[in-house]
């Protein structure tokens, strides 16, 4: 059974996308922490992200840096925050969130609750701010 990631890859079910390549998908969680909360996971199915073999795992990481770069040039913060959990969902992902304070970074806050065309402003801002 593939992980409700895989089915954002083979867009089976919908998504917000601010950036893809031919190995990992940048795409806004749909229950964030902050506005501009992204996740970014490898194409792969690979449940845990320290199983991710050596090359994809440093390429996942520079594709991050570039999504985390629009990010903040997209979302008045300080700084992007990275979390890698790895609990929630058996496909390896990093959690990218615009940050004001350390709090901002905490799990156990309530999720921002935005509409559909929240979402969609926020895509298109972080988009166009993505250089791949």
């Amino acid at each position: 059974m593939s992980s409700i990631f895989s089915k954002i890859i083979n867009r089976e079910i919908p998504s917000y996308i601010v950036a893809e390549n031919e190995k990992f998908l940048a795409f806004l969680d749909i229950y964030p922490l902050t506005k501009g909360h992204t996740l970014v996971i490898p194409k792969l199915e690979i449940d845990y992200y320290f199983d991710i073999q050596d090359e994809l795992f440093n390429e996942m990481n520079i594709f991050s840096k570039k999504v985390a770069i629009g990010i903040e040039k997209a979302i008045t913060c300080k700084r992007i925050g990275v979390s890698v959990i790895g609990l929630e969902v058996p496909h390896a992902h990093i959690h990218l969130i615009p940050i004001k304070s350390i709090s901002d970074m905490n799990f156990s806050n309530p999720k921002l609750e935005l509409t559909e065309k929240e979402f969609l402003a926020i895509k298109e801002e972080i988009k166009k701010e993505i250089s791949l």
